[in-house]
């Protein structure tokens, strides 16, 4: 009897608590983190809860049955893909904004890609490319530079664009071309776009989850002129055409 009491009074608390919506985010979204939940929470009381990793990772997991709710993709084509095979809601994949590349080093010695050249660089953190898109648009930059070849035996591989970061601001790595959203505010260089394939973040709910309701809420507001002007201050631009 005791046993089933408590079970009662435990199913009530949940009941009344606020929602929470589970997101897989690509890791370029982690400094948005706070400002994204305190924006949704002036229009919902659901809690967001992010896991975050590279984008090829998060996917496989959402293929192999991860209980998410929402995914927040760097690549539109994974999106595209979960889509089409059936694990994500049709009507509710979007692109929601277009992702940039930055060059970064914390001692501020690394100016321009050509600088990387320098023998005192030793090693050079991006994300790998195997599953992380911006490690793609990484390896295309220095590729349309002519630079790959001479730098490849300097390339660190990180799992995705936060670990890429961290390789450089631990000084195990001398510099790091990673996301902009990481780097926006600490002296980064801006990679000009025309050197890499569009970076198209898209996203979508996944299909089955019981929380449909708050995850569209989620997703209207993120496309919605208050979404955009968080993301937009995090160094992510609206969605390429």
């Amino acid at each position: 009897m005791v046993k089933r009491v408590a079970f009662l009074i435990l199913s009530a608390a949940q009941l009344a608590s606020p929602q929470s919506l589970t997101i897989a985010a690509a890791a370029d979204l982690s400094p948005l983190e706070a400002s994204l939940q305190a924006a949704f929470r002036s229009i919902s009381p659901a809690t967001l809860r992010f896991t975050f990793g590279s984008s090829g990772m998060l996917a496989h997991q959402i293929r192999n049955g991860a209980p998410y709710d929402i995914y927040l993709s760097a690549n539109e084509q994974l999106v595209t893909d979960l889509a089409a095979a059936g694990l994500l809601l049709p009507d509710t994949v979007h692109p929601y904004a277009t992702g940039r590349i930055a060059l970064w080093s914390a001692l501020g010695r690394i100016h321009s890609l050509s600088d990387l050249l320098q023998p005192s660089v030793r090693h050079i953190a991006i994300p790998n490319p195997d599953h992380a898109p911006y490690g793609v648009a990484a390896r295309q930059i220095l590729q349309n530079q002519k630079l790959w070849t001479r730098l490849q035996a300097r390339i660190v591989l990180a799992e995705n664009v936060r670990q890429a970061f961290e390789y450089a601001r631990t000084g195990n790595a001398d510099a790091v071309l990673t996301s902009w959203t990481l780097l926006h505010d600490r002296g980064g260089i801006l990679i000009p776009d025309s050197l890499h394939a569009p970076i198209r973040q898209s996203g979508g709910i996944v299909k089955g989850t019981p929380n449909e309701a708050a995850a569209r809420a989620f997703l209207n507001f993120l496309l919605s002129p208050a979404g955009r002007t968080v993301l937009a201050r995090y160094g992510l631009f609206p969605p390429a055409p």
